[in-house]
């Protein structure tokens, strides 16, 4: 049963059209990907062609996805493209539904020519079909983003209506503001002053610097010393450092330099003397910066590092004309960076029923909530019974 429906969800389901409705993602070109990653209508940093590809490659979990990809009319010009598994390789549900592919990054919006979206996400549709899926699910997209409107306009031609199966609200920074003053408005005078205290302590043990490492060249060791930092502390207890598993350090280690080769990746770092204290991986794509993850030496917690980093970070973004908005890519009520950056976006899993009326769409669904809900079931059982030798520190993620 199993094989049947992983068929059915990448499988052909008519052989009219000689053109393959699934492609593996490595048969993608990558100089078309980044053109139309240009005029997509909405950034998604972690769709880039140099970062998708690697994770696929060898991130843990995270292999072998396949490209739904459409054209514009006859032109041979890529509309739109997105990065999927069936529903069996996500989530092991034996049903045929294709979804997003996860990224890495909490953030799996198609790119979607700006402009032709509408037809763009009409074509993607009917690619899906094609393939034999009888729903559709966009993971962690941004719900009131333009290219789930382009599919909500895409459906509505055909009477069908996506449904939202999980949401939450996250962080976001308005960088065209002033940094101090945005800063000023979020934490107030008083816990500003607290930061400026640490710091000062912070100094005690050598001159405080921010380096923001943008070259080819340097950037890898600047990403030997993040890999260092995050598995220095919490994250190497729970195994989930990037450099503990070997697909996914070969998978960061790959896509950070190609991303800095477009100038689309930066590596910040903070450093006390000539000792990194807190590091961060950047993402650039079109006007948004996305805030991947934070890494920081846990002998120096006290001085709250991951904050003084932030803090550096959402300067240099507004001092940036090139920046108007970043994407912390955090959960939902993150304790370090939701007080500092105000601005906030719906993220969501939506389902995209295909055909209309169709009773596999209700059984997808069933099963969809389900294990959503035995999740969140198992969650809060081990959040009851782990014990942690220590706190996971507000500072990091």
């Amino acid at each position: 049963m199993v094989d049947i429906a992983h068929q059915a969800a990448i499988g052909p389901a008519s052989t009219k059209d000689a053109t393959p409705a699934l492609v593996p993602l490595t048969a993608v070109e990558p100089g078309p990907w980044r053109a139309l990653a240009q005029r997509a209508i909405e950034p998604n940093g972690y769709y880039l062609p140099a970062w998708e590809l690697a994770v696929s490659a060898s991130a843990r979990g995270r292999t072998g996805a396949s490209a739904l990809s459409v054209c514009g009319g006859s032109s041979t010009r890529p509309i739109g493209l997105m990065p999927v598994v069936s529903l069996w390789q996500a989530w092991k549900i034996p049903l045929p539904a294709l979804v997003s592919a996860h990224p890495y990054g909490t953030l799996c919006s198609p790119l979607i020519d700006r402009d032709s979206s509408v037809e763009a996400a009409t074509r993607l549709l009917q690619r899906a079909r094609k393939a034999g899926a009888h729903a559709l699910i966009l993971r962690d997209v941004a719900l009131e983003g333009a290219a789930m409107a382009s599919f909500k306009e895409a459906l509505g031609r055909d009477r069908l209506e996506p449904r939202v199966l999980s949401s939450y609200v996250r962080a976001s920074l308005d960088a065209t503001q002033d940094g101090d003053r945005l800063l000023h408005e979020a934490l107030g005078a008083k816990k500003l002053k607290e930061l400026r205290r640490q710091r000062h302590r912070l100094e005690e043990h050598g001159a405080v610097t921010f380096d923001i490492t943008r070259k080819v060249d340097e950037i890898k060791p600047a990403l030997e010393t993040f890999l260092q930092l995050e598995a220095s502390g919490w994250k190497a207890e729970r195994g989930t450092a990037l450099i503990q598993d070997a697909g996914d350090a070969a998978f960061i280690r790959r896509a950070v330099p190609a991303l800095a080769e477009t100038a689309q990746c930066e590596i910040v770092t903070l450093r006390v003397g000539a000792t990194p204290v807190a590091a961060g991986i950047v993402l650039r794509h079109q006007d948004r910066a996305f805030f991947f993850k934070v890494g920081i030496d846990e002998r120096f917690a006290k001085y709250s590092p991951g904050v003084q980093l932030t803090l550096d970070l959402t300067r240099h973004l507004c001092a940036d004309p090139a920046i108007a908005s970043a994407d912390s890519t955090a959960s939902a009520d993150h304790p370090m960076i939701n007080p500092i950056w105000r601005g906030r976006f719906a993220i969501g899993d939506v389902l995209i029923p295909l055909r209309r009326n169709d009773p596999l769409v209700a059984l997808i669904h069933a099963a969809l909530v389900a294990r959503g809900f035995a999740r969140e079931t198992a969650r809060r059982a081990i959040h009851l019974l782990r014990k942690p030798t220590r706190a996971t520190p507000p500072t990091a993620r």
